[in-house]
């Protein structure tokens, strides 16, 4: 049984609708059992069309948002107001349009030294989702992209084993392969330990990258995730020669 579901769509637009509509069910449905729904937001394109989708949606379904509460897979080190903050985006295209309480927002402070943010972070999130028995914080759900060369969040190819299988819940990542070059990221441990992971794929030269982290053996961190877990949902308008299942 394979341990990830690979969803098409014919263009990114219907892709950001669609999970857009399943994210504020999962919103709602935690609202109606007074529960708190504790998600992990990425950057990137698909991530504007998937915002703007839910605050367009979400206005209309006048979905209540009070228990939600906002966290990041990755952040950039550059102050919040900077063009390539991942906070930045969801402020502008999500948080400002819904009004969302700026305690349900808990932005990674990458405006810090990235050794003393990612220990901040770390705290933040331990102290309001609950934890597992390995000490992880257990999100209702992380929100993915995927670059090129299979990274997601900031975690790139070539990392140590032992930085792999670390159990840091945040950790600065230095000299990324991309700029900025100083980033924080969840962990493997704390993206396997959360209940659900939407992997949202589009863009142009990411096919490769895509198949070969649905490899059983795929060493992409992509794939890695995906083998982490026992059930990932991959969001994808790439065509690939191995069929997808459609929704």
């Amino acid at each position: 049984m394979k341990n990830f579901e690979l969803i098409s769509f014919t263009t990114v637009d219907e892709l950001a609708r669609t999970v857009a509509g399943a994210w504020l069910a999962e919103i709602e449905a935690a609202h109606r059992a007074g529960k708190r729904h504790c998600v992990a937001l990425s950057g990137g394109r698909v991530a504007q069309k998937l915002f703007a989708a839910v605050a367009e949606r979400a206005k209309a379904r006048a979905v209540a948002f009070e228990r939600a509460h906002f966290f990041w897979a990755d952040e950039r080190c550059v102050p919040p107001r900077d063009p390539e903050s991942n906070f930045r985006l969801a402020n502008e295209l999500l948080f400002a349009p819904l009004k969302i309480s700026e305690a349900q927002i808990h932005r990674i402070r990458g405006e810090l030294p990235p050794a003393a943010a990612a220990a901040q972070a770390a705290s933040e999130i331990s102290r309001i989702a609950p934890r597992n028995q390995n000490g992880q914080p257990v999100l209702d759900l992380i929100f993915l992209g995927m670059g090129e060369d299979g990274h997601v969040a900031s975690l790139f190819p070539g990392e140590p084993e032992a930085v792999i299988s670390g159990m840091a819940i945040y950790r600065a990542v230095k000299n990324s392969p991309k700029p900025p070059p100083d980033r924080i990221t969840l962990g493997y441990a704390a993206i396997a330990a959360a209940r659900r992971v939407w992997v949202l794929v589009s863009g142009a030269g990411k096919e490769t990258a895509l198949r070969k982290s649905l490899y059983a053996n795929g060493r992409t961190p992509l794939g890695r995730v995906a083998q982490f877990r026992t059930q990932t949902r991959i969001f994808s308008d790439l065509w690939l020669a191995e069929p997808a299942k459609k929704i």
